[in-house]
């Protein structure tokens, strides 16, 4: 009890604190303690890249709309399959229509994360950067076959999906995530190279000139007609000799400073003078025998 002349006791007032506003991330991640393990350096096989799990892998492919896209082709349920037996550094992963065949395939995709390889004249040190590798990709609808109005390019099995720029722009949101500084594709034929072009770089200014000298040259020819020509070998360059395609490393920089390089003066002028050196023609015997047109 509490007498008139005395003073109740004074309630402790609770500090109201302001909450904090929450950083908002910029990763993808969901739950990070559920879907994500970055152990860097373990040589873990179970997970994409070393770092993360398939769940994650497929809350990328849903936000960068891979699903959305795949539904709209008929090429759902999709599955996954995870290849680490080269690992590190190198990954299999490949994504199936339903069953698990190859005849289902929709992706096949072997990655790798790796570092820039010293190149000659090559002006910025980047050769300890890591970068992301695409050491091969297919990217294919199994449910469409070609015809005779629609005949394959070479190394096609099956019409394209017609989603180059979205699975750019899915690599590069991963390489950005992976704090990688771009990505790296072999083009293994000719018109890879060429499709490539749209999004990435040759590191050599003379590939560069090369593919662009037989594009420029032969602009009348339809891009099928001359991927088949270069992979049948009825090129010729300026001795006469076959002209065949070998692959070399094509750049897609995230890096604003690596950009930048491949829009400079000293890039593009290499290139021009590599282009002045090159000349190139069609045998077209050899187009007869191999090809059957003239």
């Amino acid at each position: 009890m509490v007498s008139k002349n005395q003073k109740p006791p004074k309630r402790k007032m609770k500090k109201i604190r302001a909450k904090k506003k929450k950083k908002t991330r910029l990763t993808p991640l969901i739950e990070k303690g559920d879907i994500f393990q970055d152990i860097s350096g373990a040589k873990s096989t179970s997970l994409f890249l070393g770092k993360y799990t398939m769940r994650e892998a497929g809350v990328v492919l849903r936000r960068r709309n891979f699903y959305k896209e795949a539904k709209k082709r008929g090429l759902w349920p999709i599955d996954f399959e995870l290849d680490s037996s080269q690992y590190p550094p190198l990954q299999r992963l490949v994504i199936y229509h339903k069953e698990k065949s190859p005849k289902n395939v929709i992706v096949d995709l072997k990655i790798r994360e790796g570092t820039f390889k010293e190149k000659k004249d090559f002006p910025l040190d980047i050769t300890r950067s890591k970068f992301l590798v695409l050491e091969w990709l297919t990217l294919q609808n199994p449910l469409l076959k070609f015809e005779e109005q629609r005949t394959p390019l070479p190394g096609q099995a099956h019409p394209g999906l017609s989603l180059g720029k979205k699975v750019v722009d899915l690599f590069s949101y991963v390489a950005r995530l992976n704090k990688d500084q771009g990505l790296i594709a072999y083009p293994a034929y000719f018109h890879n190279a060429l499709l490539f072009s749209r999004y990435f770089h040759f590191i050599s200014p003379v590939k560069k000139a090369e593919v662009e000298e037989i594009r420029k040259t032969f602009k009348k020819i339809t891009f099928k007609e001359l991927a088949w020509i270069v992979h049948s070998e009825c090129l010729r360059d300026r001795e006469g000799k076959v002209y065949q395609w070998e692959a070399e490393e094509m750049l897609l920089p995230v890096d604003k400073k690596l950009d930048g390089y491949f829009d400079s003066k000293q890039y593009k002028n290499e290139v021009k003078k590599a282009r002045l050196k090159m000349k190139f023609s069609v045998d077209r015997d050899c187009v007869e025998k191999k090809m059957g047109t003239t």
